[in-house]
């Protein structure tokens, strides 16, 4: 009768012998599950991940020409300069009357830094041979962080777009105090705009020109440097001069002299302070389907008002707000939320509706938890099926394994830098089939010997994994090299 051999030998074999000896395995399982759920809560959630794909605008200003000049004259040459620049992409021009807006973006991967030292570089070198007409120009960088994740809408019945856009302004400020938020923007309704109407007979009667009057509006509307002194062990800085605040400040100012009496802005010029002209119209409307979302929210933004301004629109206007980067969408637009609760009691009148129209921490939270959902579905199907076929004690060990891979997965992502998102987790549900595939292999080998009852369970354990080891090592490096080629693929879809 042959003798077994001994295939204990190895590095592995001796690996596998000190955690079924010991109490190690107990104690890292543990250890590896805490950190995964800890990961899992503080790892910042979003709904798309973060993708390196550097991109800029260049602003060119070209006062008094038309679209076909700026198109002719900075825009298709500013697109051939900036498409020698190593690692761009694309590069696409707006032309209007006065300006040019040339957008850069570079392929994903590029370092951002390096991409905007090349775009900056670039410009530099070439300004010697800017186009006649030139006043200037403005590199401006986006990132994808730029995007809102939050969109607050203040809507009135009462109230034009020039009085919600003074009730914005205020909702704004308070809104960038906000831990974590970056970038705000408000868009829609008229800004508040002091115009200078001169009346050509009176200028002509006072003997002034229009140029004096610029010039002294000019001079007036300015903040200088005087000086500083030392007081205190701390220096104090010296401004003279002041903005213009008020229409009143504007009549009062003196822009010349006739016959000996000083010549006011207001006998001159009519000087009126409100909105100025409208360029665009921003309005929000409510549909059929509004008085049933209302009937099953809780929110306080959505009362009874809503269910009587279905099919008519009103003035409004929206407070966009971006986060930082890497920071959680989800706690930064809940903050928000709750800012806006107590500005409502506050700042925002009441004849003033809010209505949040835009919520990617809430759709990313939501996505998430419907995906984690999935997921531990996934594997409660898988463990049954083991149960069914080889035994609960089997199940066992992959429900343990499964969960413990994913759960380090998460600390690891969490320690680079990652997110969850749509992706990461759409991963792990793909990988479930892959990562159950190894223990299974294991465990259904074990099970055999078990039955077998040819040596003592942990003799049979390690005769069982030495077995299926060199066919599960081929298998896992077959998977690795299967998705390889993935990391080769470049660009965006």
């Amino acid at each position: 009768m042959n003798q077994p051999t001994n295939t204990h030998d190895g590095v592995l074999s001796r690996i596998v012998e000190v955690f079924l000896r010991g109490n190690l395995s107990i104690l890292l399982i543990l250890l590896a599950l805490i950190a995964g759920g800890v990961a899992l809560l503080v790892t910042p959630r979003e709904e798309e991940p973060q993708i390196v794909v550097p991109l800029a605008d260049v602003l060119v200003a070209m006062p008094g020409a038309s679209a076909e000049e700026v198109e002719k004259q900075v825009s298709t040459q500013l697109e051939r300069l900036l498409y020698q620049i190593d690692g761009v992409e694309y590069v696409y021009s707006m032309s209007m009357p006065g300006q040019a807006v040339v957008t850069v973006r570079f392929y994903v991967g590029e370092d951002r830094e390096d991409s905007l030292i090349k775009l900056y570089n670039k410009i530099a070198m070439n300004s010697d041979v800017v186009p006649p007409g030139v006043a200037g120009w403005v590199i401006k960088p986006i990132e994808i962080d730029d995007v809102p994740i939050v969109n607050v809408t203040l809507w009135s019945e009462s109230y034009d777009d020039h009085q919600l856009r003074r009730v914005a302004e205020q909702v704004e400020i308070e809104l960038q105090r906000v831990r974590n938020t970056a970038r705000t923007e408000i868009v829609g309704g008229r800004s508040r705009q002091i115009t200078v109407q001169i009346d050509p007979e009176r200028l002509a009667a006072h003997n002034v020109t229009p140029l004096e009057i610029s010039h002294v509006l000019q001079g007036a509307n300015v903040n200088l440097r005087s000086g500083s002194f030392t007081r205190n062990n701390q220096q104090v800085i010296v401004e003279s001069g002041s903005f213009l605040r008020s229409a009143k400040e504007i009549e009062s100012l003196v822009v010349g002299v006739f016959n000996g009496r000083p010549v006011y802005v207001r006998d001159v010029a009519t000087v009126s302070d409100g909105p100025a002209e409208p360029n665009t119209y921003t309005r929000i409307s409510f549909g059929p389907g509004m008085a049933i979302h209302d009937s099953h929210s809780s929110d306080a933004n959505t009362d009874e008002t809503h269910s009587s301004t279905t099919d008519q629109d009103y003035p409004a206007v929206t407070i966009a707000v971006a986060k930082q980067k890497g920071r959680n969408a989800v706690t930064i637009a809940q903050d928000l939320e709750h800012r806006l609760s107590e500005l409502e009691q506050t700042v925002i009148p009441d004849d003033v509706h809010v209505r949040i129209t835009r919520n990617y921490g809430e759709t990313a939270d939501e996505k998430v938890n419907e995906l984690v959902g999935e997921l531990a579905t996934a594997i409660v199907l898988v463990v049954g099926m083991i149960a069914l076929t080889l035994g609960w004690r089997e199940a066992i060990v992959v429900a343990t394994a499964v969960p413990l891979t994913f759960a380090l997965t998460l600390l690891v992502n969490y320690l680079t830098g990652y997110s969850i998102n749509r992706v990461t987790l759409f991963a792990l549900i793909l990988s479930l089939g892959l990562v159950v595939d190894d223990p299974i292999v294991d465990v259904e080998n074990i099970f055999r010997h078990f039955r077998m009852r040819k040596e003592k369970p942990l003799r049979a354990v390690l005769t069982a994994v030495n077995e299926v080891r060199p066919p599960i090592i081929l298998a896992t490096l077959a998977v690795i090299v299967s998705f390889l080629p993935m990391f080769f693929i470049t660009g965006m879809m």
